[in-house]
């Protein structure tokens, strides 16, 4: 993984992507992506993550995230760990149309990683990038890029339309995940 794309200031605000591993869409169930929404609001809870902003993808995530404990890099392996347990266990749980074909992309990628006995459902890369403070307008560019991912995919028409973002946060809404707004 790049240096430049690590996280390196453990109080710092970060532009973080989670990817699921091969681009395997599973964020097209609702199932899925509510175990994400589930395991933001414990680490907001429980382990002092700051959420900014957020969008959860079909096959990825995109968030502004910072950590009031100075323990980022530690909760977003936690984040990333316990999402994907629950993940691989309601894949084998639920009546998965897709299981077999899902379970083989999740096996192959754990084969190919030392650090996996069986099964990887996300890179391990998390592709930081630190919000800096200096910087005009860095953070707004960056949670406005998050906020109008489902409109570029073609999910709604107005970044606040979609349940599974902060937009609607921002807008006067009620969003899923717990914010610090900015």
């Amino acid at each position: 993984m790049p240096e430049s794309y690590t996280i390196k200031d453990q109080h710092a605000v970060y532009f973080l992507t989670f990817q699921i591993v091969a681009w395997v869409d599973i964020f097209t169930r609702k199932c899925y992506k509510d175990i994400v929404v589930d395991a933001f609001n414990f680490c907001v809870d429980n382990k002092q993550l700051q959420v900014h902003a957020w969008v959860i993808m079909s096959n990825h995530i995109h968030c502004i995230l910072s950590s009031a404990g100075g323990t980022l890099s530690d909760t977003v392996r936690d984040l990333k760990r316990h999402t994907a347990k629950y993940i691989l266990q309601s894949i084998e749980e639920a009546t998965e149309s897709r299981k077999d074909w899902i379970l083989y992309q999740f096996r192959l990628a754990g084969r190919q990683q030392v650090r996996n006995k069986e099964f990887q459902v996300w890179t391990h890369e998390n592709h930081a990038v630190e919000i800096n403070p200096y910087i005009k307008d860095m953070g707004k560019s960056k949670m406005d890029y998050i906020h109008a991912n489902p409109v570029r995919a073609g999910y709604v028409e107005q970044p606040e339309d979609y349940l599974y973002s902060s937009a609607r946060d921002y807008t006067g809404g009620k969003g899923l995940i717990k914010l610090v707004m900015w």
